[in-house]
């Protein structure tokens, strides 16, 4: 019988496992985000830009700067689309490191493509994810692995550090809102942001309540492609719907929520 040990030696092929550091925590207590990596190994990533870019061209055409944000950068629930991005948000390296800032009762909470392709320069304002998406705890992470080096010129993530000390943004974005696919942008002091460049393969994580936003990508030949994850205790519930818990496959310890221990389970871990 295969064991996790055995399913975690052959997914090392793709991806890094590690735990963080006692100074690593400190650090994402303090500041609220931490960039880690690789946490794809080389064929990882060539595999993950594989499958991820068949799923997106089966589902979207080239920029249209009449679009949505949804039309142009989003693909979402891509663990239903592509197997190694399952493999990956079930039992990658980044199902430990939740484990360890979170607690050891994790579900997933989100999965998608972020994707700002060469010329789409549409901007995406300064907001926390838990506006987008209220939970409780307030302790969600969101993952942001890069498929590309991302920097200023095709459009790199900012970010305020230590914002998530503010707590939650007083903004009420409701069921309707979501339907609607509105946008929130926040009004934001942006004297201490900082832009967060990554290279293919690395990471960054941060609170669930860190104040961040993107510009457009302006490279005339570079892609800004992202796998967005998040993570959430697998007892959160959504603020804005009742306090209903969030679905999301349970991936380390165990839910007090029947529905939610059964919700993806027909899908393997590895």
């Amino acid at each position: 019988m295969s064991t996790e040990l055995d399913h975690r030696q052959a997914l090392s092929e793709w991806f890094n496992y590690r735990r963080l550091s006692n100074d690593n925590l400190r650090e994402f207590d303090e500041q609220g985000y931490l960039v880690i990596g690789p946490v794809l190994t080389s064929r990882g990533l060539a595999h993950m830009r594989e499958q991820c870019m068949a799923a997106w061209y089966a589902e979207k055409d080239e920029f249209n700067p009449a679009g949505n944000w949804l039309d142009n950068a989003l693909l979402p629930d891509i663990h239903h689309h592509a197997a190694v991005v399952r493999q990956y948000y079930f039992s990658g390296p980044l199902v430990d490191i939740a484990a360890q800032v979170i607690g050891p009762n994790i579900k997933t909470a989100t999965s998608q493509l972020t994707f700002k392709m060469s010329g789409n320069t549409q901007p995406f304002g300064w907001h926390q994810d838990n506006s987008y998406g209220e939970l409780d705890p307030y302790n969600a992470i969101s993952c942001l692995t890069s498929l590309d080096n991302a920097d200023r010129g095709n459009g790199c993530l900012w970010l305020v550090p230590a914002s998530h000390k503010q707590g939650q943004a007083e903004y009420q974005h409701t069921l309707a809102d979501k339907v609607e696919h509105r946008a929130i942008e926040l009004e934001v002091d942006e004297s201490q942001a900082v832009p967060i460049a990554l290279q293919a393969g690395y990471c960054l994580f941060f609170h669930c309540h860190i104040l961040h936003k993107s510009e457009g990508n302006f490279s005339q030949h570079r892609d800004r492609r992202i796998l967005f994850t998040r993570y959430a205790d697998a007892d959160a519930v959504e603020v804005y719907n009742n306090r209903q818990p969030r679905m999301g496959r349970v991936v380390r310890g165990t839910s007090q929520f029947v529905e939610v221990l059964h919700y993806e389970s027909d899908l393997p871990l590895w």
